[in-house]
């Protein structure tokens, strides 16, 4: 009973959160329903299934509320920031990027192209969402969205006005479009110390100095071949890429760390760090190495900037947290229908996943809480 009661008083609380959003009360009752739907035991979560466990006879009202009722999916987004920041938020957050594929048929969906998709491992017909997730000590989530448009795309005006792409919608680079929403979350308040993201994201210059520019430190995955000068005490040392760097190594340099507790217990690795120079005033720069225990030959490598004096411990700490994004992809599709919408609007598209992200912060939220009332764990 009183698990009941601790959901409807969540649900009750988002109710109130957004509810200003919509000017009449079916829209704001079928926008609850919605997440409390996408909260169910349905096997397929679409307007269709959550109509029906809405008690209603047809999908008009869900289908009207993913297309032509008149509500904003970024003021519910930034409802969203405020609901993490009062139940997840922590000065020791980390942000992460990542991004996922939705596998679609046809052309007519908002940005479907033939491109890389890292659900299917491979070159698909898909969409393309850049998420930031957040993890802190109490539980991680999503924080923002944006859609990936190719540049066939933008090129393309009448497909976008087909397809309801609003016309001030600019080329914009997966990247920027990170940088972007870590900057709505930092100007929304919320708490984050760390950032982390895979290798698109860490290579790319322009979103490094973003992050450097907003004080956040990072730990961000780059290709074994990015370029980098090390130092030595002080001075400049090598000059090259990050594989021959430490391949140069002593073998005394590298230390086994956790990056984390996963299914199967601690993810125990091999690392070593090489300071490197770095534009940044205050903090440091460093390359940093992930190698496998089992395979010598299996490497990953970071680019960092960080605070004076931080452990090897902190920064394989925050390398593993790019795990949480992955994580949480898996549990919004599988258990808040992440991918389980039937839109092809670009603005269809935002609402149905702002409202997934909301109902996996729920989860998040009620996890989090129930892990307080038993024990604290021991690593996040």
């Amino acid at each position: 009973m009183a698990e009941i009661q601790e959901w409807a008083d969540g649900l009750e609380e988002i109710r109130e959160l957004i509810g200003d959003e919509f000017a009449r009360t079916e829209p704001r009752n079928n926008a609850v329903n919605y997440i409390r739907g996408l909260l169910s035991d349905e096997e397929r979560k679409n307007s269709w299934t959550l109509s029906e466990r809405a008690g209603q006879g047809t999908p008009d009202g869900m289908q009207r509320l993913l297309s032509t009722t008149d509500w904003d999916p970024d003021k519910v987004r930034d409802a969203l920031f405020g609901y993490v920041k009062k139940h997840l938020g922590d000065p020791e957050g980390i942000l992460a990027i990542d991004e996922t594929g939705f596998l679609k048929k046809g052309t007519a969906s908002a940005g479907v192209a033939r491109q890389y998709s890292g659900t299917a491992g491979r070159v698909e017909n898909c969409q393309i969402g850049v998420f930031l997730s957040y993890a802190s000590p109490a539980g991680r989530t999503f924080l923002d969205r944006e859609l990936y448009l190719p540049k066939a795309w933008i090129e393309d005006e009448a497909r976008c006005k087909r397809a309801g792409i609003p016309e001030e919608r600019e080329m914009a680079t997966k990247p920027v479009l990170a940088g972007d929403m870590i900057e709505r979350a930092l100007d929304a308040g919320i708490q984050a110390e760390w950032t982390t993201g895979d290798a698109v994201y860490g290579q790319h210059t322009g979103l490094r100095r973003r992050l450097e520019a907003r004080g956040m430190h990072y730990v961000m995955a780059v290709p074994m071949n990015q370029h980098a000068i090390a130092r030595a005490r002080g001075s400049v040392g090598g000059d090259g890429r990050a594989d021959e760097l430490f391949a140069a190594l002593d073998r005394r340099a590298w230390r086994t760390r956790t990056a984390g507790t996963g299914t199967k217990g601690e993810r125990l690795y091999a690392w070593a760090r090489i300071r490197i120079n770095g534009p940044a005033e205050t903090g440091e720069h460093w390359l940093l190495a992930r190698r496998s225990l089992k395979d010598p030959t299996d490497l990953a490598y970071f680019i960092c900037h960080t605070p004076e004096n931080v452990t090897l411990i902190e920064l394989a700490r925050v390398a593993g947290a790019r795990w949480a994004i992955e994580e949480t992809f898996q549990t919004s599709k599988g258990e808040t229908g992440l991918d389980h919408y039937q839109v092809r609007q670009y603005t269809g598209w935002y609402r149905h996943i702002t409202l997934s992200m909301f109902a996996h912060a729920f989860l998040s939220v009620i996890r989090s809480k129930k892990g307080a009332r038993t024990q604290a764990p021991s690593t996040w």
